[in-house]
């Protein structure tokens, strides 16, 4: 019993790494003693609705620790809100959201999967769709989920109450996005969910409509939430603050190297798996002046890389770095294209060599003062290049591209 007792409650210690809240942490102490005792893994829920396909660091909290769980032998059960996704989460929303068609979630659906198992153990990692068991309920089943909560209780979230006040349009579907997450609760028998910060209420949503139809109730485990390389927003591909998992490594060292010094520490116990006693060991050496914040975030970037490329992959993309940034030089693995005019306009050069997604991209660049051409600085956005063999063309500081003209 001692035995039992001493290996959950390490186990707990591990999962407390960078969670905001355990709600109740008692309970989840006791779910994992009686996981050990009945040799059965616990059942770890997170919902997904496929709105964002592209993964990144923001994403990967909530990922690791799933990961975590899967480490510490317990089950963990993907829900791909293919159902509840028509409708849209509303947290935080200021309007209704627009409704996604069928075909749009599930192509979503099939690029998470694609990128989700770069964290998570396949072998480990039971994937659902909610429109399983959604779908299929009568109206009569609708209506004895609504009756198990209370419009009261709805409009306790921010979101709803804040609206509610301001006279903003609240649909009543919208009610039914939270009821639905919990719902999926009750169909799995989770023990415990995660989610972020932003997703409290609905986590504990879940929590009590266990309780209403019998259930021990859920644990529910909050993330925070990852500011982006700005430092100041949520991490968010439109706010272009953001670093993708699936991004190549080089351009992963580049924006780890740009984030703010203050989020050093927050980025290596959130996105990394540095033991945490070695990152307390960074932390006081970057406080006491023994440590350079950019050898920590140099550290910092090769960690982030390992995990989604490969260390060797890692030791180029430093090598790179310091040719660009520290010496000044331009890197010898530039990959070259052949530009489809002898004479072209600049912005469509761009966008041919890759360097930008658009010519309204490559102009704004440009003006940016971000454009250059053998290091010298293009500042006419009308400007045409006459293609000569071995061009080098730059965008900011960490895109390269070569000229190859037959």
């Amino acid at each position: 019993m001692k035995d039992t007792k001493k290996r959950a409650f390490e186990q707990l210690s591990l999962l407390r790494r960078g969670v905001a809240e355990i709600v109740p942490e008692d309970e989840l102490l006791a779910k994992l003693e009686k996981s050990i005792k009945d040799k059965r893994p616990l059942r770890i829920k997170l919902g997904l609705d496929p709105t964002a396909p592209d993964i990144h660091l923001g994403h990967s909290v909530v990922l690791n620790k799933l990961r975590q769980f899967q480490d510490l032998g317990h089950e963990v059960h993907l829900i791909i809100g293919d159902f509840t996704g028509r409708i849209g989460d509303p947290s935080g929303k200021s309007e209704t959201r627009k409704q996604l068609t069928e075909e749009e979630i599930l192509a979503n659906a099939r690029t998470y999967g694609e990128q989700i198992f770069k964290i998570l153990d396949r072998t480990k990692t039971r994937i659902h769709f909610n429109s399983q068991w959604l779908s299929p309920m009568k109206f009569a089943d609708v209506i004895n989920l609504a009756a198990k909560y209370t419009v009261a209780r709805m409009m306790e979230r921010d979101d709803f109450s804040k609206r509610f006040k301001e006279g903003i349009p609240i649909s009543i579907h919208e009610f039914f996005y939270p009821l639905m997450q919990g719902y999926d609760s009750v169909v799995l028998k989770a023990d415990v969910e995660l989610g972020g910060t932003d997703q409290k209420f609905n986590l504990l949503v879940g929590r009590n409509l266990q309780k209403e139809y019998g259930q021990e109730p859920q644990v529910a485990l909050t993330m925070p939430i990852l500011e982006g390389t700005d430092g100041v927003q949520k991490m968010s591909k439109s706010l272009g603050n953001y670093i993708g998992v699936n991004e190549d490594a080089y351009e992963m060292y580049g924006k780890t190297m740009s984030i703010p010094d203050d989020l050093i520490i927050r980025y290596f116990e959130l996105v990394t798996r540095v033991p945490l006693e070695e990152v307390r060991e960074i932390e006081a050496g970057i406080k006491s002046g023994q440590l350079n914040p950019r050898d920590a975030k140099m550290r910092l970037a090769r960690e982030i890389i390992c995990l989604y490329h490969s260390p060797s992959e890692a030791e180029r993309a430093e090598e790179r770095f310091k040719l660009v940034f520290q010496q000044g030089d331009i890197p010898d693995d530039i990959a070259g294209f052949a530009p489809s005019e002898p004479v072209i306009w600049i912005p469509k050069l761009l966008v041919e060599a890759g360097l930008v997604k658009s010519t309204s991209e490559g102009k704004r660049m440009i003006k940016q003062g971000a454009v250059k051409v053998d290091g010298e600085r293009v500042d006419d956005e009308t400007a045409n290049l006459i293609c000569q063999d071995g061009q080098v063309i730059q965008v900011g500081k960490r895109k390269f591209a070569r000229v190859r003209v037959k």
